[in-house]
């Protein structure tokens, strides 16, 4: 239904407003149309418009003049909406190495027509500069070889240098996953794992390369994690975790 939406009913301004409804979320709990107006410095009587039609497609509940709630619905978009922006920002800023304010514009720009293959791709890119320490350029055709396996990180694991997968550097005869956090503590993600449909399904949660998780508290009845994420609550079953790989 979200992927029907976003790309049947929803306009770039639109998504725009969804994304701007969700960080103020994070930030102060609650958004106003005045506040929307001022962040994105446009009239308030051209937000109430924006807002009616997304709640028509049940992505807020909003009735004028009253506070603005994301729904379920909408919430997951919003998340899959800033993963694309992070990655996007990443990409221009670390690989191309672009000024930052141009880096975020030019996110902005093109977060809304970013497919989930090119999602995928650009995040598998990233995963392989994190975790590969020879040179990009050198290495390239290497990644490219294995950019379709499912478990494309395994390019790194007969390496005898210190990547993370190296027995010496971690300790480990595997990398660690999320699934081996105890409740309170934290780790960066460096790779997600796991068929088209699992990655695509993660890293449109907000988990990506870099972003730190914390783990909040263990529901062992139901095998499920909670963890902290870009100041969110998300939840995540044993197996799900297993495929996130953290530092």
């Amino acid at each position: 239904m979200t992927d029907q939406i976003n790309e049947n009913q929803l306009t770039s301004a639109l998504e725009d407003y969804l994304e701007t409804i969700y960080l103020f979320t994070q930030k102060q709990g609650f958004v106003r149309v005045r506040d929307i107006s001022k962040a994105r410095n446009v009239k308030a009587g051209s937000v109430s418009p924006a807002m009616k039609r997304l709640s028509d497609l049940g992505l807020i509940d909003y009735a004028q003049r009253e506070y603005i709630k994301l729904t379920d619905e909408g919430t997951a978009l919003a998340r899959k909406i800033l993963s694309r922006h992070h990655v996007l920002t990443r990409f221009f800023t670390e690989v191309l190495k672009m000024e930052s304010q141009q880096a975020e514009d030019d996110a902005c720009a093109m977060e809304h027509s970013l497919s989930s293959i090119a999602m995928d791709s650009l995040v598998k890119l990233l995963e392989f500069l994190t975790i590969c320490p020879h040179s990009p350029l050198k290495y390239w055709e290497k990644f490219v070889e294995n950019i379709d396996s499912d478990n494309h990180t395994l390019i790194c694991r007969g390496c005898e240098e210190e990547c993370i997968y190296s027995s010496e550097r971690t300790g480990l005869r595997h990398p660690r996953t999320i699934k081996d956090l105890a409740q309170g503590e934290s780790s960066t993600i460096i790779a997600i794992e796991g068929n088209e449909e699992t990655r695509h399904r993660l890293l449109d949660f907000g988990l990506l390369p870099e972003v730190t998780v914390f783990v909040d508290h263990f529901v062992n009845s139901k095998n499920e994690i909670h963890l902290r994420v870009n100041d969110y609550t998300l939840v995540l079953n044993t197996d799900d975790a297993s495929r996130v790989i953290i530092r």
